[in-house]
């Protein structure tokens, strides 16, 4: 596993399985998170890699904010224009509910750990 500053505000614990890409993303407690150029740096790493299934850990991550989102979605758009996917796992129920009134969860799929979104495991519907 590599661990790098990635982007001002950001670290990156970066891992490679069989055909996918990990990379956990940690706010780094230097200032403030800028997301602007986050999805340009993921975008990188795959490149690197030529692997273009990516997921996504996000269990560090407090809040999504709009800016984060954004970045995500662009990401996503740009990885599936490759022919790849874009799989989040670890979010808080806070942060899949913030996917759901966004009505981003088919875009931005969410899975409960690496091994269940990298085989598109779906936890079973909840009645509300």
């Amino acid at each position: 596993m590599l661990t790098a500053q990635a982007v001002a505000g950001w670290h990156f614990d970066v891992d490679r399985g069989p055909d996918w890409m990990f990379v956990r993303l940690r706010p780094a407690h230097d200032g403030g998170a800028e997301e602007l150029a986050l999805a340009a740096r993921i975008w990188s790493i795959l490149e690197q890699s030529f692997t273009y299934r990516l997921v996504l850990e996000l269990d560090h991550i407090e809040l999504l904010q709009s800016c984060l989102i954004a970045q995500l979605v662009m990401l996503s758009k740009r990885i599936h224009s490759h022919g790849g996917m874009l799989r989040l796992c670890g979010l808080s129920p806070g942060n899949q509910q913030v996917l759901h009134v966004c009505r981003l969860e088919g875009c931005l799929p969410n899975y409960d750990n690496r091994g269940d979104a990298v085989m598109g495991t779906q936890r079973p519907l909840q009645p509300r």
